[in-house]
């Protein structure tokens, strides 16, 4: 009876060290699977009738809530189980958005789209101090009193 016993224990420890094993593996291979399907979570057509103004505004915006949800994850890491964390809160989104910005980039080649050269800078007007907005009140001018709403015979409403 008691050798049945130490039997049983062995089996219940090997069993449960088969499932910690599985478990492992399951979890490392889902690590691995983000970088290779970003795509699966976007749609493939979606910047297919986009135009260069579109897609150039549209990539900016992604690169911009990638960035911040890489920043969210950094931060979320400093944590006390950090890592966690910032896998079930942000990892979702994270990979989303770069299958979006993967295929939007894709688009982009597609069409031979170009970047947009930034704006010049705002001649300045003549007479005008340099650094100053020609639009700016002067620290003399009376403020402007706010528009009363109430009813002008005193009653209310």
């Amino acid at each position: 009876m008691i050798a049945f016993d130490c039997h049983r224990a062995r089996l219940g420890r090997s069993a449960a060290l088969a499932a910690l094993l599985a478990l492992g593996s399951v979890l490392a291979g889902c690590a691995g699977m983000s970088d290779s399907v970003s795509t699966a979570f976007a749609d493939p057509a979606k910047y297919d009738l986009y135009d260069c103004k579109q897609l150039e505004s549209e990539r900016k915006s992604l690169a911009s809530r990638s960035a911040e949800l890489q920043g969210l994850m950094a931060k979320a890491e400093t944590g006390t189980g950090g890592v966690v964390v910032a896998e079930l809160a942000y990892r979702n989104d994270y990979v989303a958005v770069r299958g979006q910005s993967e295929l939007a980039e894709e688009a982009w080649r597609r069409n031979k789209c170009q970047e947009t050269p930034p704006p010049p800078p705002a001649p300045v007007a003549k007479g005008a101090k340099p650094g100053r907005s020609a639009t700016r009140p002067a620290r003399h001018a009376k403020p402007v009193a706010p528009v009363s709403t109430l009813p002008k015979d005193g009653s209310t409403y």
